[in-house]
């Protein structure tokens, strides 16, 4: 028995769905018509260089629809006899869904709470779309129904996020994730591994960081280069400065990774998974994504490791 309470090598995301909620949840992904502030002129245009939404949403999810009835469409996308869920997460997923003023904020959050299925919101944002009213509406939400943010952080490196267009800097998302904490607010955070100028070397190195945050859970993923997007163009334009991570690499990376991440840190995915017609470049050759936990998970289980084992 490892510290988070089960016999799974890592902090999984399953786990503490079961402890808090007694069964699987599912998560029902929204597009509700919000942008970003570097895509509509505010702080730059064109969005993050990476950036294509479309790579992962279902096809239900559209902002043409109500929040009501992509729940409603959601549910049944997702329903498979004999395995319902406990309950579902409403899923503010695409581009950034606290960039608007409160009041529209609370109309859709509220919309979809109104849900008799719904248990719970995940809301995915920019740091630079955080601010006190906000917070302080979702501490009291967060007294009725489970409540999280996912503020992006993607990397831990300015000069990495000036080059993807992210329109923020790492102290920016640092204040983020601690004025969501002190709200009493549990908070995830993305990296990407492979971003352009970066290496595992640095990864390594910015733990340091990722471990002293008042982080809850955290999203990996390795970079894709998705069609149409501006790293399509510059990767083809500057493949040295890319380190892209065969599955075989990526594989004994995470492992690397994992060792020296907090065990009080969630995690909640290992590995991104976009349908192949969207890669510009060679991906994995259509591995799926419970081949990628399996394989992380024999990885430990070879080494005798654990997520925390060596601390930092």
């Amino acid at each position: 028995m490892y510290p988070w309470g089960d016999e799974r090598r890592f902090n999984s995301y399953n786990r503490f769905l079961r402890q808090r909620f007694g069964g699987r949840i599912q998560k029902l992904t929204l597009d509700a018509g919000f942008t970003c502030p570097n895509r509509d002129g505010t702080v730059s245009r064109g969005g993050c260089a990476y950036c294509c939404n479309d790579a992962f949403n279902p096809a239900y999810c559209v902002p043409d629809k109500s929040v009501r009835q992509q729940l409603d469409e959601g549910i049944r996308f997702h329903h498979r006899p004999g395995t319902e869920p406990a309950g579902y997460f409403a899923y503010f997923q695409t581009f950034s869904n606290t960039y608007a003023p409160l009041p529209r904020l609370k109309s859709l959050y509220e919309e979809a709470l109104s849900h008799p299925g719904v248990c719970g919101l995940v809301i995915a944002t920019r740091p630079d779309c955080i601010n006190t009213p906000l917070l302080d509406y979702l501490q009291e939400l967060q007294k009725r129904i489970f409540v999280t943010l996912e503020i992006g952080m993607e990397s831990c490196r300015d000069a990495t996020l000036r080059r993807i267009n992210r329109g923020h800097d790492v102290a920016c998302a640092v204040r983020a994730i601690e004025q969501t904490s002190e709200h009493h607010i549990p908070v995830g955070t993305h990296l990407i591994f492979g971003l352009p100028g970066e290496r595992p070397e640095h990864w390594m190195a910015d733990l340091a960081l990722i471990n002293h945050l008042p982080l809850h859970s955290i999203k990996f993923h390795q970079l894709q280069i998705i069609k149409g997007t501006a790293m399509e163009e510059e990767y083809h334009q500057h493949p040295d400065d890319f380190f892209p991570l065969p599955f075989d690499t990526y594989v004994p990376f995470i492992a690397d990774y994992v060792e020296r991440l907090s065990p009080d840190i969630v995690i909640e995915r290992f590995a991104a998974e976009v349908p192949p017609r969207f890669l510009a470049a060679p991906g994995w050759g259509g591995i799926r994504y419970d081949r990628v936990v399996h394989a992380i998970e024999a990885e430990l289980e070879r080494r005798e490791s654990w997520q925390g084992r060596f601390g930092q």
